[in-house]
């Protein structure tokens, strides 16, 4: 598992930032740049958590929003939080509850590879929205399927 989710980290990590290339061109990259943010957020947030981090509770989602130009060093620096890590788990402890607040106050448990394996969906997810809004202000995204990343042309 732990391979796994570091993998899985490493093809968002390189499609996100094939995603940010894509979105510098946008006419109106608001939105994108929203969405992007909570990606980057939603990191800091859930290591907070695991860390139960007192200063959770303050924390946003959605806020702060950051300037473009910030994306790709924030998305590195919430990333490199999640791989340094994993990289210093163990199965075990990856699969083993861990308690924290959640959104209502309350006392709420996950294990790690669960909380990793939602912000690795949960990117792809919002990497779907910022790939239609690339459509819907006409630039053609890149193909960023997970296949893309592992087939290759034998004849």
């Amino acid at each position: 598992m732990k391979t796994y989710l570091l993998d899985t980290f490493q093809y968002n990590h390189q499609t996100n930032l094939q995603l940010l290339s894509k979105m510098q061109a946008l006419p109106d990259p608001e939105e994108s740049v929203r969405l992007f943010s909570h990606l980057i957020n939603s990191q800091y947030k859930w290591m907070a958590r695991l860390k139960q981090d007192p200063a959770v509770r303050e924390m946003s989602w959605w806020d702060p929003v950051y300037p473009i130009s910030d994306l790709a060093k924030e998305w590195q620096k919430s990333l490199t939080l999640w791989t340094d890590y994993l990289a210093t788990q163990t199965e075990e402890s990856l699969s083993t509850e861990v308690s924290f607040v959640g959104f209502d106050g309350t006392t709420w448990a996950a294990t790690p590879a669960d909380i990793a394996l939602q912000l690795n969906y949960h990117s792809i997810h919002h990497r779907a929205q910022i790939q239609t809004i690339l459509r819907q202000q006409g630039i053609e995204p890149d193909f960023v399927d997970y296949i893309g990343t592992r087939y290759r042309k034998i004849g």
